[in-house]
């Protein structure tokens, strides 16, 4: 039986993962819908109901924790990250006991479902080629939202973003550490996207995405990673990170970050100009840095204001 709504209130949107980037969309969308934000923390709620959430306590991996929310609301945003092993996003497959039919869901995915592309430019009809478990996992989610939309008639986006920075979420430790980077010889070029325009893009999709269409959730950016980790010490007055071959880069880095070094792409995002008619706040990085830079000026002014 399909599920019928209340077509005079506010429709319902639940948010899973209401993380950094569900924080970011909830200023967007309180006034829209009657927001309901999924946490498994129960220490969070009061955060959410501040930020216009009604908090939920569930545990997606926990299945019987989820009967709640059973044709709750009839928008979904799917920001949960897969669990940490297995080749399967178990969480992501215990939703489809919840969800209702027509439902519009955008899920939040990765670039990396495509694995190292040798630094090709690609648009969104490359097919995947993971090459680790977390992307593993990813494709997976993505499988399931596909043949769940397909069955009860949902109405899916699949947002596929790269690395996600803003003000708060730049790796200025890292450079302060003096984690080094690869020789541009052998450097990968990376994709990026502002955490503001990435909430914006969410609502975007919600609204206008076509259905069962994936995204690049990307913007305009074209560099290598070391030449990214360049520009934010030039912003912030740090030293630039040393260069070093991957033979000596496998020494110093972790596995995870081996990989994550390893896969070099540029991912074209006209579709989300074109039919979503996104305009970024942010279109490349030197925007975002900059806005940066003069956020953290206005924070130290302020702080000298007030103990003068």
């Amino acid at each position: 039986m399909k599920k019928q709504f209340n077509k005079t209130r506010r429709p319902r949107l639940l948010i899973l993962g209401c993380g950094d980037v569900g924080m970011r969309l909830l200023p967007l969308v309180r006034q829209r819908f009657r927001v309901i934000a999924v946490t498994s923390q129960p220490q969070r709620c009061a955060e959410l109901r501040a930020a216009g959430a009604m908090p939920v306590v569930a545990d997606l991996d926990c299945r019987h924790t989820l009967a709640r929310l059973s044709g709750m609301a009839e928008y979904v945003v799917h920001l949960a990250p897969p669990p940490a092993d297995g080749q399967t996003d178990r969480r992501t497959r215990h939703l489809g006991a919840i969800l209702p039919d027509n439902v519009r869901l955008v899920y939040v995915s990765t670039t990396g479902v495509y694995g190292d592309c040798a630094g090709a430019k690609f648009d969104e009809t490359r097919p995947v080629a993971p090459r680790n478990a977390r992307a593993v996992r990813r494709v997976d989610a993505e499988r399931t939202l596909r043949g769940w939309a397909k069955r009860r008639h949902g109405r899916l986006s699949i947002l596929r973003v790269p690395g996600i920075y803003a003000a708060d979420r730049l790796p200025l430790e890292r450079l302060q550490r003096g984690t080094p980077a690869l020789l541009p010889e052998e450097d990968v070029y990376t994709n990026h996207i502002h955490a503001d325009d990435l909430a914006r893009l969410v609502l975007r999709a919600l609204w206008y995405g076509r259905p069962q269409r994936v995204y690049h959730a990307v913007d305009n950016s074209d560099c290598r990673m070391g030449d990214y980790f360049e520009q934010v010490a030039n912003a912030f007055g740090l030293m630039p990170p040393p260069r070093v071959s991957r033979a000596e880069l496998a020494q110093q880095v972790t596995p995870v970050m081996l990989s994550f070094m390893s896969e070099s792409r540029r991912l074209l995002n006209q579709r989300i100009t074109d039919e979503l008619g996104f305009r970024f706040q942010y279109p490349d990085v030197a925007a975002g840095l900059a806005a940066a830079v003069a956020e953290r000026h206005a924070g130290i002014d302020d702080h000298s204001a007030a103990v003068r």
